[in-house]
């Protein structure tokens, strides 16, 4: 008697778990990348009620970093680049990483005091897990990266080296704030 499982000849079972993991991984990217566009987009132009560059500067100036608007523009460029790119599956790893930076600085910012809302880091939290998760998964076959042959078979060490990546450049950025 056999303990193997049964060889399935039914292969429709497999490409509907694929063709859901491509939604649900699709879903989550342009979740985090629309989210983290706008936000880019507030920070670089002022949209959504955003300070533009001088606003922003000028709040980055109060917590503690310096050359403030040019920190502006780094962090709206990495949130709006870093979005758009997790959104199109473009260069996924390093789209995460950008807005895993990102997330560091402002859970740095606001400090650990408060988990939930107004002032707590569970929205930042969230985000930086979810880059993190797209690092590591990739971005699925409903991607920009899945047509490019460098990127289309995703490998976890690329993941790996993204939120190594997003780490070390918030540490730097960190350790540059007053």
């Amino acid at each position: 008697m056999s303990t193997q499982a049964p060889a399935r000849s039914d292969r429709s079972t497999e490409g509907t778990s694929q063709s859901a993991y491509d939604a649900g991984l699709l879903v989550l990217r342009l979740a985090v990348g629309l989210t983290m566009a706008a936000h880019g987009t507030q920070k670089l132009f002022g949209w959504f009620d955003g300070g533009g560059i001088s606003g922003t500067g000028r709040f980055f100036a109060s917590v503690g970093y310096p050359m403030s608007d040019a920190m502006a523009v780094v962090a709206g460029t990495s949130e709006l680049l870093g979005g758009l790119g997790l959104a199109m599956g473009l260069v996924t790893p390093l789209a995460a990483a950008a807005i895993l930076g990102v997330m560091i600085n402002a859970i740095a910012v606001k400090g650990t005091d408060a988990f939930f809302g107004p002032k707590g880091i569970e929205y930042d939290l969230i985000l930086a897990f979810s880059a993190c998760a797209l690092a590591l998964t990739g971005p699925g076959r409903i991607a920009v990266d899945h047509y490019l042959p460098v990127l289309r078979n995703h490998r976890l060490s690329y993941g790996i080296a993204a939120i190594a990546l997003g780490v070390v450049t918030a540490a730097i950025v960190l350790v540059i704030r007053n």
